[in-house]
């Protein structure tokens, strides 16, 4: 799964890297976002534009909005056939801009923060999915869930799981909501190469989603 990630670039690099023609939410640095905090989003509707979203999923039939708790992945195998995702795997993609995320290792006696990131250390993209829900009060929220695929060779000490990280070339085809093509979207929700990822051990401060700050990504040792 993917259950934590930071964004530390700021408006105009994001504005240059993915062609973000408006933004709706403010940008700020952020080390250790955790999931039903609101996030910077980018979609297509109609032009291409940086919105806030609530991490995890609200179905547009849902009756409560805490079922989004628990939906903060969809699974790439089974995310164009289940009830819940299928509508937005179809017709409302979205990409999660970042700058690396977490998971925890297994150790000898703990789990082990690991923080992943390009080596590059610039900006990139998870594939992800959105929906409109509307409150009992008549209140918009848009929520948004991550993809998740299996793991590359790199990642595979580390989790069995791992987000679906887009490459640039692929990520308009995600973000263009008239492609309804399973197959050809399908093709996209794939592991990333592993040249193109870097692992360190960082601090346990990460752990508490209220700590929010540079010890998060400084890498130990």
């Amino acid at each position: 799964m993917c259950g934590r990630f930071s964004l530390l670039a700021h408006q105009e690099l994001l504005r240059e890297r993915f062609g973000i023609e408006e933004f709706e939410f403010g940008v700020t640095p952020r080390y250790n976002i955790a999931p039903t905090q609101k996030i910077a989003v980018i979609v297509k509707d109609p032009i291409i534009k940086l919105v806030g979203m609530r991490w995890g999923f609200i179905p547009f039939w849902a009756k409560d909005m805490k079922i989004g708790n628990k939906m903060i992945n969809a699974r790439a195998e089974t995310i164009a056939e289940k009830r819940i995702y299928k509508h937005a795997f179809l017709k409302k993609r979205c990409l999660i801009p970042t700058t690396g995320f977490y998971e925890w290792m297994s150790g000898e006696d703990k789990k082990v923060p690991m923080h992943i990131r390009m080596e590059t250390n610039i900006p990139f993209a998870f594939g992800g999915i959105y929906s409109h829900w509307k409150s009992p009060s008549d209140t918009i929220i848009l929520s948004c869930s991550i993809v998740t695929t299996t793991p590359n060779d790199m990642m595979k000490p580390i989790h069995n799981r791992m987000p679906v990280i887009l490459r640039a070339e692929d990520e308009k085809t995600w973000l263009d909501p008239s492609i309804d093509n399973i197959d050809v979207l399908q093709s996209l929700l794939v592991p990333s190469t592993d040249n193109s990822l870097e692992a360190f051990e960082v601090s346990t401060y990460v752990n508490n989603p209220r700590n929010d700050g540079p010890m998060c990504t400084k890498p130990m040792g």
